[in-house]
């Protein structure tokens, strides 16, 4: 059997997605979750499509079925393997023929189909919108070295709604965020991820969220979800300069050393010419707290600059002496005594 569903239903159902959309789609974007299990390649979509355009709708779906044919067999081997109960969901670009050929065949076969209404594109609009909704938030924040990540996932730990947006972006938002290892998923996959968890979230109840720029590597924070980050409550962890260099020099102190020299090169403007060629130094030299020191004052400004534009009856500072455990529990008291968040 196949049956359409809109999206919230599909939420409830807890069963496998299947996105039978294009490799090079299905990697721009898809919904957190989801099984490619593509009709057409990429090359093979483009062919359909210029067929369609240039000849007509008959021509291009025949094309289709000589394009596809063979590999009917092949696609519900795969289904099979993805749902092996044969409850499966199964969605293209806008709930058009690919998935309703996938939903068909498979219909055949004995599976309970269900279609996404709207296909990927309600998804993405869905996404878009939850930034929209006005967020309980606690931004946790503190200068570069402080352990706010750290302390976040010790709240997660401890049941704490948490988003983690480093995480989400796959970056630890400075210049050398990448960690020689990370790579950053598509804008339009880090807001898909990222809308994918806020809707596992109550809203009214507190989210604990990092202090970040607009912009994490190469990602950018949604608009509304930052306007809502920077108009909540901060919690500005203080720590002893000591204990942020000993907890960055144990982070970062065993990258590649090139890796290092590339990014401080990168920030050569804003850290100027001397302290850039000090800052080298003391990595070749392997001197990694100056090197650290060195960053700091750069990254220091920074932050001083972004906390003097917010308000500061928003702003409660809280010691913090590098025991995580002990700070996230003070932390979760002390959100319970702060003022209630006017929710726009």
């Amino acid at each position: 059997m196949t049956k359409a569903i809109d999206l919230e239903e599909y939420f409830n159902l807890n069963i496998p997605l299947i996105d039978v959309r294009t490799p090079l789609e299905f990697a721009q974007g898809h919904v957190p979750g989801a099984f490619n299990l593509p009709i057409f390649s990429n090359e093979e979509r483009v062919q359909v499509g210029t067929t369609y355009k240039q000849q007509s709708r008959e021509e291009a779906i025949l094309l289709g079925l000589d394009l596809t044919g063979p590999k009917w067999s092949g696609f519900i081997r795969e289904a099979l393997k993805v749902a092996p109960d044969k409850r499966v969901a199964v969605h293209c670009w806008r709930g058009g023929m690919r998935s309703g050929a996938m939903a068909w065949v498979l219909g055949l076969y004995g599976f309970e189909v269900y279609t996404i209404a709207g296909g990927y594109k309600t998804y993405r609009r869905w996404a878009l919108a939850q930034f929209e909704k006005p967020f309980n938030l606690i931004v946790l924040g503190g200068m570069t070295g402080s352990g706010k990540t750290k302390i976040l996932r010790e709240l997660r730990g401890q049941a704490e709604q948490v988003i983690d947006l480093e995480d989400l972006a796959q970056h630890q938002g400075s210049s050398f965020g990448t960690m020689n290892r990370l790579i950053q998923p598509t804008q339009e996959q880090f807001e898909n991820n990222f809308a994918f968890e806020l809707q596992q979230l109550d809203a009214a109840k507190p989210i604990w969220v990092e202090d970040e720029s607009l912009t994490i590597g190469k990602r950018t924070i949604p608009g509304a979800f930052w306007k809502n980050m920077r108009s909540a409550r901060l919690i500005n962890l203080q720590v002893s300069d000591e204990c942020r260099v000993n907890t960055l020099v144990e982070e970062y102190g065993i990258l590649d050393k090139e890796f290092l020299i590339e990014c401080t090169e990168r920030v050569k403007k804003r850290l100027g010419p001397e302290q850039t060629k000090h800052a080298i130094e003391a990595i070749r030299a392997d001197r990694m707290a100056d090197f650290i020191r060195l960053l700091l004052v750069y990254y220091d400004k920074n932050y001083h600059r972004g906390l003097a534009k917010r308000n500061p009856a928003q702003l409660f500072p809280v010691e913090h002496d590098g025991a995580i455990q002990s700070t996230a529990n003070k932390l979760k008291t002390i959100a319970g005594t702060l003022p209630v968040q006017s929710l726009f």
